[in-house]
């Protein structure tokens, strides 16, 4: 049993709210145990450069914490006049994650903003943010299409993320902040509705992981993102 009363492969209570946000075309606020982040979804008619006429569309992130979403009051990165390097990884890592699950040539030449707002840590922001990101995102996406502004469905399929972790010789999902401070190994996974890898980011905090530990933790995670999948779904009425 862990420090909560978890066994290895169970998750935090996962909690999905829709419309935390009356003005954006989709919204959630998710929580994971104590991590709540909440999450808008806005669509516009303009793509990058990159992307202009090619009539592909684009979806992008930007993540940020609220000073007193940890146990001391952190700076705002926009009164330190720069975004920092974490803050540049998670977004990237979001914008990246959802990509994988749309088809960007039906979205047309408009761009889907995904803010990802830290509202509480206790470790697991980031895979909180890209799991809560696809439901308000798939949120704003059902409105474009009652709206007749997409002739078919983007989605390819849902995208979810967890943490794993070797804790004491374990390996555990869904870690909270007390077992990721402690944890031997760190993984946080991506993963799509049907089992295939999106991204791994996995580093042995302590000694190195063997490939059978690096097995468990993805059998791990695996399951953690089906679940979190039927939660997502259950949010969005498809179940």
């Amino acid at each position: 049993m862990r420090h909560d009363g978890r066994s290895p492969d169970q998750l935090r209570p996962v909690r999905i709210q829709l419309g935390s946000n009356v003005h954006a075309e989709g919204s959630c606020i998710i929580e994971f145990g104590r991590t709540r982040v909440n999450v808008t979804a806005t669509v516009e008619d303009r793509v990058p450069g990159h992307r202009r006429g090619t009539g592909q569309g684009w979806i992008t992130a930007e993540y940020s914490m609220l000073p007193r979403a940890t146990h001391d009051r952190g700076m705002r990165e926009a009164t330190q006049g720069r975004v920092g390097g974490r803050t540049h990884e998670i977004q990237r890592l979001i914008g990246r994650s959802l990509r994988a699950g749309v088809d960007m040539g039906k979205i047309g030449e408009r761009t889907i903003t995904l803010d990802c707002d830290v509202l509480q840590a206790d470790g697991g922001t980031r895979t909180a943010s890209i799991t809560g990101a696809f439901v308000a995102m798939a949120e704003a996406i059902g409105r474009m299409r009652k709206a007749g502004m997409l002739a078919t469905d983007p989605i390819r399929q849902h995208v979810a993320a967890v943490s794993c972790g070797i804790v004491d010789g374990v390996a555990v999902l869904d870690l909270d902040y007390a077992e990721d401070f402690t944890a031997e190994t760190d993984l946080n996974c991506v993963m799509g509705e049907d089992g295939r890898l999106i991204e791994l980011q996995a580093t042995a905090e302590g000694q190195p992981f063997s490939r059978s530990e690096l097995d468990e933790m993805l059998a791990l995670a695996a399951h953690g993102v089906a679940d979190l999948v039927g939660e997502q779904k259950r949010a969005l009425g498809a179940v």
